[in-house]
């Protein structure tokens, strides 16, 4: 990865920031705290990894992604908006009644959305599926990534998805764990662990790798980790919630509320002066 296209993930990552940060506020709703861990690799995705068009968003040749932990659905408007899916002026709609920006992820109503999601555990399932299907119609170019929670991962269903994953050998899935030992009661630790996250993967049959989720150059190797593997893929992303407002991170208390006008201009302010320098170095 050259040091031009990390510094334009670098800016896509904040404006996703700044996206979610708009929307939550306006919404006077959402969850902002698993939203903001997960710019960092959504940018990645959508600025480098994915093959899309957003002028052709239903193109049957596309990767397609699942946002399984679809309450993040935030994050993904922002990516899929800064990406020029729809405009951005349209995350301050987020949650609005008679807007298509709805609290999860419809596929019916947002361009660039694949799939429906909203119960946990049950987007990875859809993915797997879609693995499957690209490998019977022979689309060998078509991959499917998944984006997962650590608290989402206690649902059984994940489980019993990397099984059929690994059973039907679908090189073709790369999942990704956003590991940011937060969930909506409390740590993930003191809730219902499901560590050891890695050794789990690798007994269900998955190539894996253990990285910095808010770290570009960790998550471009990872990608080639994944190039390279002829098994499904886990990317277990250490990352943390809230990441990039200076008073949401780690605190659990933001997983899902939205900002006050006097937060909403904090976090503004922070993104916003982090995002010039980046255009400015």
């Amino acid at each position: 990865m050259t040091n031009q296209l990390k510094r334009e993930l670098q800016i896509l990552a904040e404006q996703i920031r700044i996206g979610i940060i708009e929307g939550t506020y306006n919404a006077k709703a959402g969850h902002p705290g698993g939203s903001l861990s997960a710019a960092d690799i959504l940018a990645y995705l959508y600025g480098k990894e994915m093959k899309y068009d957003p002028k052709d968003p239903k193109s049957a040749d596309r990767d397609r992604f699942v946002l399984s932990k679809g309450h993040a659905a935030p994050a993904l408007y922002s990516a899929l908006a800064y990406s020029g899916f729809f405009p951005v002026e349209d995350l301050k709609t987020l949650r609005h009644i008679g807007s298509y920006l709805q609290g999860h992820p419809n596929m019916n109503t947002v361009p660039g959305v694949d799939m429906s999601t909203g119960s946990l555990g049950q987007g990875i399932s859809a993915a797997c599926g879609m693995a499957k299907a690209a490998k019977y119609l022979g689309k060998d170019g078509v991959r499917v990534f998944a984006m997962l929670g650590d608290g989402e991962i206690e649902e059984g269903q994940v489980w019993e998805a990397m099984m059929f994953a690994a059973q039907y050998e679908l090189d073709n899935l790369c999942i990704i764990i956003d590991s940011n030992g937060l969930q909506i009661d409390g740590s993930c630790e003191d809730v219902m662990s499901a560590e050891p996250i890695d050794q789990k993967v690798a007994a269900f049959g998955f190539d894996y790798v253990v990285i910095d989720g808010n770290d570009l150059d960790e998550i471009d190797g990872a990608f080639e980790k994944f190039h390279q593997s002829t098994k499904p893929f886990a990317i277990i992303m250490k990352t943390v919630k809230g990441k990039g407002v200076s008073y949401m991170e780690n605190q659990v208390g933001w997983h899902g509320k939205a900002p006050n006008a006097e937060e909403y201009e904090t976090a503004m302010a922070e993104l916003n002066a982090r995002l010039t320098e980046l255009k400015e170095a």
